[in-house]
């Protein structure tokens, strides 16, 4: 007699099922053939799970297509697999491809294929040099590969077989990865004869990425676009984000002077020499970077510094530090938070659901902080607001400022960039500073870091040790925080004097301690528990650090604690 289970799908009453029904046929129950192959895996029991997964107990399943978060990191996985499988086939085997880093939610990859291990190949003119011929090549062996609905086969190996696929191709990066793991058998994607090892779930097959464009950018760079939604048509052409890729250049160039670009690398130095010497290299550039800021603001005489940037970015350390410096300059700072010109709770226009959204600048007093500003440099004395987030008010408590000749405004917070703010003030008069931790480190030269999930490991430690915070709670909140600098954030980072890269190449290594055990505390019921799940398979990647050598004026000190009162 055949067994079933009870599964409830999207939402809908629980139906019975044949036990070991696959998540493949339990869509194709679900959806029309036109539907289907937008579907590229299932969330089951609030857990990422493949369509090859097959059912054994009663589930509550939800199918995840682009518009969903984790379906979108699936597509851009598929379709990197899908790049990197058809390189492989137009330019030969053993070709090296690397994801460089994303520019939106593209990505910028590059083909390495010189040096005494990586001979030239015949299919690569000029050592390497790609030409618009070749990306044609490569976009036309995708499409073939969609047309042909090539599976993607999860095979599990032992980690030695996992080691040597990866040396006969090349891969030295995987190598430096597999080899620090603890696990006997590893888990290898499989598309033609090609394997691969990625962090992250897969499409079961290729035909549903099939949206894509290629755009070649440099002599041995091109972008992998991915759409933005289910919405058909053509690719739009993608923004110019030059100041953005310029800072990931920077940072990459930095990693590979370190030899530490990938974690693979990072493992390796840290086996072989310890962590020190990363870190006061880490942090001198830091140093140094923020010295540099200061000498522009005070050559160029600017009055006001606008510091913005996303949540955990490291803002405030960044203002303080930069205060220091300009006091070196011989230069008075008075820093100003955007957040202390919230207008009174019962004053923001509240949304249509009744909710109140505080990453719109409509929440800001925008008109009293241009009041503020031009009575500070007309020299007048300005008494500068509190706001009292456990009353939901702005105060006056008696904190005024008035400029001097050699003073310097520092005000920092999330729309400092927006126009809007200090408008009246002519530009002349200020500098504007974007900052994110734009990390270039990647797992190995297939699989990207987000630089998403670098801030949110950062904000998970701080809410909790700092602000009391669950994980739960932060996690839950994570999805409108990132709608929040999407649309108020990053579309003015381009308008920066300067870019300021916040990410340390180590710090993984250093908060691995500090979150993993408030990951592992997520309860499987609760709606964080997939999320929690995602972040402790990354961070298992990392070997753990103590803090101990981390400077009390470490970017890091603003999470972990133990930083300096300025």
């Amino acid at each position: 007699m055949n067994e079933n289970i009870n599964v409830s799908v999207n939402g809908a009453e629980p139906k019975p099922f044949p036990k070991g029904i696959s998540l493949m046929e339990l869509a194709r129950e679900s959806y029309d053939d036109a539907s289907i192959c937008q579907i590229l895996a299932a969330e089951v029991d609030g857990e990422v799970m493949e369509l090859s997964t097959h059912l054994q107990d009663d589930a509550v399943v939800s199918f995840l297509d682009i518009t969903d978060k984790n379906g979108f990191r699936i597509y851009q996985r598929s379709a990197a697999f899908l790049m990197i499988f058809a390189v492989q086939e137009v330019l030969g085997k053993g070709t090296r491809v690397a994801v460089e880093y994303s520019i939106g939610k593209n990505y910028v990859c590059e083909i390495r294929n010189g040096g005494s291990k990586f001979p030239s190949l015949e299919g690569c003119p000029q050592g390497g040099v790609v030409t618009d011929e070749i990306i044609e090549q490569i976009d036309a062996r995708m499409r073939k590969a969609v047309a042909e609905a090539m599976p993607i086969e999860k095979v599990r190996v032992t980690v030695g077989e996992a080691i040597k696929i990866a040396e006969e191709l090349n891969q030295f990066d995987k190598v430096s990865i597999l080899k620090h793991r603890s696990a006997e058998s590893v888990k290898l994607y499989k598309l033609g004869w090609y394997h691969d090892y990625f962090y992250g779930s897969m499409a079961i097959n290729v035909a549903c990425i099939d949206r894509f464009k290629l755009h070649r950018m440099s002599d041995n760079g091109f972008l992998l676009q991915f759409p933005s939604g289910l919405e058909g048509g053509d690719l739009p052409v993608p923004l110019s984000r030059k100041k953005v890729a310029d800072v990931f250049v920077e940072s990459g160039r930095w990693a590979r002077i370190l030899g530490v670009d990938t974690v693979g690398a990072l493992n390796d130095h840290i086996c072989q020499s310890g962590i020190e010497s990363v870190i006061r290299i880490a942090e001198a550039l830091h140093e140094k970077k923020v010295a540099n800021i200061a000498d522009m603001v005070t050559e160029q005489g600017r009055r006001i510094v606008l510091i913005a940037g996303p949540s955990s970015s490291g803002k405030t350390t960044l203002a303080s530090r930069l205060r220091v410096h300009l006091k070196v300059n011989g230069m008075r700072t008075h820093v100003i938070s955007l957040d202390d010109y919230y207008l009174d709770r019962d004053k923001v226009v509240r949304e249509s659901d009744g909710s109140i959204n505080l990453e719109k600048i409509e929440a800001i007093d925008v008109a009293q902080i241009n009041a503020d500003l031009a009575g500070l440099l007309r020299g007048e004395t300005v008494e500068i607001p509190h706001f009292n987030f456990r009353t939901k008010l702005r105060e006056y408590n008696g904190r005024t400022i008035r400029m001097q000749d050699n003073d310097v405004i520092i005000m920092e917070g999330i729309h400092g960039l927006n126009e809007k703010i200090a408008e009246q003030v002519e530009k002349s008069v200020k500098f504007k500073i974007f900052i994110s931790a734009l990390t270039q480190l990647n797992i190995d030269y297939h699989n990207r870091i987000p630089t998403t999930d670098t801030r949110l490991i950062r904000r998970l430690v701080r809410d909790f040790k700092h602000r009391g915070a669950t994980v739960e709670r932060t996690i839950g909140m994570w999805p409108t925080v990132m709608r929040g600098e999407e649309n108020y954030i990053f579309p003015f980072q381009e308008e920066a004097d300067v870019f300021f890269n916040s990410a340390l190449v180590y710090e993984m290594c250093i908060l691995k301690p500090y979150v993993t055990p408030l990951l592992l505390n997520v309860d499987r019921s609760s709606t964080a528990f997939g999320e929690a799940r995602r972040l402790l398979r990354f961070l298992d990647s990392f070997i753990a650090q103590s803090s101990e050598q981390i400077p009390p004026n470490s970017i890091l000190r603003e999470f972990i604690g133990g930083g300096w009162v300025y």
